[in-house]
């Protein structure tokens, strides 16, 4: 082959991949056709479902319908059209844990209380919560992006939060089930992990009417154990006490009375309940019960709202109100 020479043919050279900044070059140099009118073309869009119902804007809301596509179910919208809702009736059980106290007779149900991570669950309850207050930021949650969306912009409780709040274990072994507990099931580890007859706990599950057991059964059976019964009956009492307190805090449910069976399973060995992150736990149930008090026909909110208030103080230092202890009635 001849040698190329700069003028010389080269259709007979080997083809090169033009480097980046030819080809940016390249693109630069492209003139760009015009924009020409023409006749709007309707294209049939057959990968949508004709029965997908589309929502529109709500007024002061989300302008694009698609994106929050709960919203027209939302609280929130319903205020927009007009329509209102009271308070959110609150289940709060603060001042139930003052009735199960573990002194200095029960010393030993205590240390494993203590080895679990909970007991800080035992002294950081509020009694009281505020309903206008939870009430308004409940209706500013958003279910498909699990925050607050507020008018600088959106917020949301995190594992960091729960830590510095509640001071018990976010990391760990997962909480979860596979499958719901039967009645049958639900009697069955009353009378294996509480010592309760068949009897008891038939009668106990038929009067919540569900696998649940309220929580003044609780302390009526087990409160009165200390530290000079048996080994067997420490256990048990224990198992209860732990039972009562997350059923009191981390998974307080819309009964108001009692707590669900399902979560005795985790107290089985009693050596192993400071493994899981509970933590984890009640911000995902906090999070499931504020998804569901967002729909306008609910008028409750379940969870542990002393974590939900705590964060509101910790934020909005504003929102909190002292008691006026000079007030006087004339």
């Amino acid at each position: 082959m001849p040698p190329r020479t700069r003028g010389g043919d080269i259709s007979s050279a080997p083809c090169r991949r033009p480097t980046g900044s030819k080809r940016r070059r390249r693109v630069q140099l492209r003139e760009v056709e015009p924009a020409v009118d023409r006749d709007p073309v309707e294209h049939p869009q057959h990968d949508r479902d004709e029965t997908e119902e589309v929502f529109e804007g709500v007024p002061g809301g989300p302008i694009d319908g698609s994106i929050l596509r709960s919203f027209h179910n939302h609280v929130a919208a319903k205020i927009w059209l007009g329509e209102d809702r009271a308070p959110l009736k609150l289940v709060n059980h603060g001042a139930k844990l003052q009735l199960w106290e573990l002194d200095a007779e029960r010393s030993r149900i205590y240390e494993t209380v203590h080895r679990s991570g909970l007991t800080p669950l035992t002294s950081c309850s509020h009694r009281v919560a505020s309903r206008p207050m939870l009430s308004a930021f409940c209706e500013r949650w958003q279910p498909e992006t699990t925050t607050f969306h507020l008018p600088f912009g959106e917020m949301t409780i995190t594992l960091d939060d729960v830590a510095s709040i509640l001071h018990i274990p976010v990391t760990g072994s997962m909480i979860s089930f596979s499958q719901p507990l039967r009645v049958d099931d639900a009697n069955a580890l009353l009378v294996e992990l509480l010592g309760t007859t068949n009897v008891e706990a038939s009668r106990e599950t038929e009067q919540c009417r569900s696998p649940s057991v309220r929580l003044l059964w609780l302390r009526d059976h087990f409160s009165t154990i200390t530290d000079v019964s048996s080994d067997d009956d420490i256990e048990f009492a224990t198992r209860a006490f732990l039972l009562h307190l997350v059923g009191c805090t981390l998974f307080a449910d819309k009964s108001a009375t009692s707590v669900a069976i399902v979560y005795l399973d985790l107290f089985r060995d009693l050596s192993m309940v400071g493994s899981y992150a509970w933590g984890a736990a009640c911000l995902a149930y906090l999070y499931r019960q504020l998804t569901t008090a967002t729909r306008f026909e609910v008028r409750q909110l379940g969870g542990y709202l002393t974590l939900l208030q705590a964060w509101i103080y910790e934020h909005f230092p504003e929102m909190f109100s002292s008691p006026d202890l000079s007030y006087t009635e004339s």
